[in-house]
């Protein structure tokens, strides 16, 4: 396979609201599509990466903490979290140059005390649009620390609203998280935490009508609809716990992982529809750090530890038939490449980004081979802590956006 290193010169510029761009995308040259997002792992700046004309632009909105969550759905607009501490982080959305800073969560009556907003995600219903995020309170306990509430909660995103506004709830038992949008906007995801009275190990529920003298924390999947009807459990473990729900982009199913005990991490998936039965695709123990869909929906992506023998986390492709124990297949197998996670393809399936190592990676699979290049390992200048984001399918480049 063709390595290609390409080297982007950087100007950091910090203090307000500022953006800057390698030599080769000045500010006024429109990027192209898709453009590939992600923050760096200072967290200081955020890069919009343009493929189509393989040039970079970085974000700086301060001395804040940065974290890039994603794009409008027209992807005029970039989605992301600015904190100073884990008890205040905001959400904003800006233009791709920088301009126009909108808070998304904006109150008639400003609630008190202390609280922030995580993992916001901008639905892809231009006709509905709206940004549903964690919304974090933290009360001050007897401890000299804080109690904490989670609630998914949504806001209006639509350009009359300014991209936010008053936000109203979801869910309301305080402890929710991972809201995920369906990829036609239609439904919601997120993940609930209950606690249950402890069995004589972490495979057992309690004797009934026993004592209580400890609790578990445990997670399973629910969903709603976009305008807040039909909520409904979609998994119900007896044990164990859910996370990384995660749609497939025709709809049709949830992947997840399931943990019937603490670093065992097994996938799994459901159907979308009420009722739908959950089919394990892997058993043995393993560590999961991240889980993500090929674009045609036809497998899983999962970042592995344990796995296969492989005591390092490997990007596997995990078959909807059979189990992956057996059948899963190493997607990347190449000696310069390691530890690897956060697998993230383009909306047409054409590239694949990853983390190795922490530095920032993208396969091209457009060659006659199925695997042309691996356009390369970026240098260290692009080393991050997150998941990288892609512009949406129907994004035809900056210049097509206006003044939005």
């Amino acid at each position: 396979m063709l390595r290609i290193f390409f080297l982007l010169i950087i100007t950091v510029l910090l203090g307000g609201f500022t953006t800057a761009a390698a030599p080769s995308a000045p500010d006024d040259v429109p990027l192209g599509t898709p453009i590939l997002a992600f923050d760096t792992a200072a967290q200081d700046a955020i890069w919009l990466y343009d493929l189509q004309n393989r040039t970079a632009r970085q974000l700086s909105f301060g001395d804040e903490q940065h974290r890039v969550w994603g794009f409008s759905p027209d992807g005029c607009r970039v989605l992301f979290t600015l904190g100073r501490s884990p008890t205040h982080i905001r959400a904003y959305s800006a233009r791709l140059n920088g301009d126009d800073v909108r808070e998304v969560a904006r109150f008639a009556s400003p609630p008190s005390g202390v609280w922030s907003i995580w993992e916001p995600q901008w639905s892809p219903d231009a006709a509905n649009p709206r940004i549903a995020f964690t919304f974090i309170r933290y009360t001050p306990n007897n401890s000299d620390g804080f109690d904490t509430d989670h609630r998914i909660a949504w806001v209006d995103a639509s350009a009359a609203n300014g991209y936010g506004g008053e936000p109203a709830f979801y869910s309301v038992t305080g402890d929710e998280h991972t809201a995920r949008w369906s990829f036609d906007g239609a439904r919601l995801i997120y993940v609930s935490y209950e606690e249950r009275p402890a069995g004589a190990d972490p495979f057992s529920t309690a004797v009934p009508n026993s004592p209580v003298t400890s609790t578990l924390r445990e997670a399973d999947i629910w969903m709603v609809d976009a305008d807040g009807s039909n909520k409904r459990r979609v998994t119900d473990f007896p044990v164990g716990s859910v996370s990384m729900p995660r749609w497939s982009p025709d709809g049709d199913l949830i992947g997840f992982v399931y943990s019937p005990s603490p670093n065992n991490d097994q996938i799994w998936m459901i159907g979308s529809a009420a009722g739908s039965i959950p089919t394990q695709l892997s058993y043995a123990t393993a560590l999961a750090l991240d889980l993500s869909w090929f674009s045609d929906s036809t497998a899983m992506v999962a970042s592995l530890r344990d796995f296969r023998g492989a005591a390092e986390n490997r990007l596997w492709r995990i078959p909807l038939v059979g189990i992956a124990d057996n059948e899963a297949e190493e997607i990347l197998s190449d000696p310069a490449s390691s530890y690897l996670d956060y697998p993230r393809y383009s909306s047409d399936g054409r590239f694949l980004a990853f983390r190795s190592a922490y530095a920032l990676g993208l396969m091209d699979f457009s060659g006659a081979s199925g695997i042309e290049n691996i356009s390369g390992l970026l240098p260290d200048t692009f080393d991050g802590n997150t998941p990288p984001v892609w512009s949406p399918s129907v994004f035809t480049g900056e210049s097509s956006c206006g003044g939005q």
